[in-house]
């Protein structure tokens, strides 16, 4: 069975929202992302997302629905409640980490051992850096604690800059870019060797990262040709993304993948096949990967979570991709990317 490292889900806030035994939680076929389904599926890692909620409790996906066109805009929230839930989220990965049903790893070298020896290999990512102090302590304490990931936004305004909101029928150019504290972010995590996700932030921070000299990331974002939401991606954007020898991943959420999708929730594995072609064709073969967005969105029909990944590799046999190209999609550009990025 192929193996699948995935660049954004959302288990651990999924477990630490549901509360009770998260050990007890993943061990069991519960949600998008657990081991029963990770082991049936060939899921064997990614990128684990800390975020920060407004407020403790399982996940809604129906909050999801575009009908009206957008969605209600996200309020902001404080640091001290944000840090509360990242590190909250922090500890259920250290015991997941215990239990055997995870590995936490910081390193390539750590994910590849992992994933040699059929254990889910865990990279922690922030997503959304409310948590994080304007004299950005806390991030240099998050790394201690093995965080390598970062997106300074999540679709809502912090001390770094703007998120996009949830739209349709426009693209990501919706304010304005990162602040000087924002810039000051994105240079200490290119000096401590960590992935800056551009997933969330507006278009004006897109193009300001990358003014910075760093590798462009999108860990879960698609197309905006095939879907026009403010949370996906121009041509020039996944061009620049390949050209600054980034990544983007595939985000499997129906409302990213189609105009129907973000209509009615409901999208097909075709879909995230022609988001694929769109993406490889503009930022290349080498520069695109998966960014589920398991436990994070309602997914595809055939896609509903990390057990049915042979039905997406599957639709790629199909559609033509080689075997070389799947290799590539599911793991080796992500483990390339990380390769560049990762200090040690």
């Amino acid at each position: 069975m192929r193996q699948v490292f995935d660049g954004h889900n959302d288990a651990l806030s999924r477990l630490w929202g549901a509360g009770g035994d998260p050990v007890a939680r993943f061990r069991r076929a519960e949600g998008q992302v657990n081991a029963p389904g990770a082991r049936a599926g060939g899921f064997a890692g990614g990128f684990f997302a800390l975020f920060s909620p407004e407020r403790r409790a399982a996940f809604d996906f129906a909050a999801f629905r575009g009908d009206a066109g957008a969605m209600p805009p996200p309020n902001p929230i404080a640091q001290g409640p944000a840090l509360a839930s990242v590190m909250a989220q922090v500890g259920i990965a250290r015991q997941l980490h215990e239990a055997g049903l995870l590995v936490l790893c910081t390193t390539v070298a750590q994910i590849e051992a992992a994933m040699g020896r059929g254990q889910v290999a865990a990279l922690l990512h922030l997503e959304g850096a409310e948590c994080l102090d304007g004299d950005l302590l806390v991030l240099d304490a998050l790394y201690a604690s093995g965080l390598r990931s970062l997106g300074p936004v999540w679709s809502r305004p912090t001390l770094w800059g703007e998120g996009v909101p949830f739209a349709y029928g426009r693209d990501g150019d919706t304010g304005p870019g990162l602040t000087a504290d924002g810039r000051r972010l994105v240079a200490r995590c290119a000096a401590l060797g960590m992935v800056v996700d551009t997933s969330h932030l507006n278009a004006k921070g897109f193009w300001d990262i990358a003014e910075m000299g760093v590798p462009l990331v999108a860990t879960h974002s698609n197309a905006w040709d095939l879907c026009a939401t403010t949370r996906n991606l121009t041509r020039a954007q996944l061009k620049t993304i390949g050209e600054t020898g980034g990544m983007v991943g595939l985000n499997y959420a129906a409302m990213f993948l189609s105009p129907e999708g973000w209509s009615t929730g409901r999208a097909r594995v075709d879909d995230c096949l022609r988001q694929l072609d769109a993406m490889i064709d503009v930022a290349g073969e080498d520069h695109v990967g998966l960014g589920s967005d398991f436990d994070g969105a309602p997914m595809p029909e055939g896609l509903g979570s990390v057990a049915a990944l042979p039905n997406l590799i599957a639709a790629m046999e199909r559609q033509g991709f080689g075997a070389v190209l799947i290799d590539k999609i599911c793991r080796e550009n992500w483990l390339a990317l990380l390769g560049r990025t990762l200090h040690g």
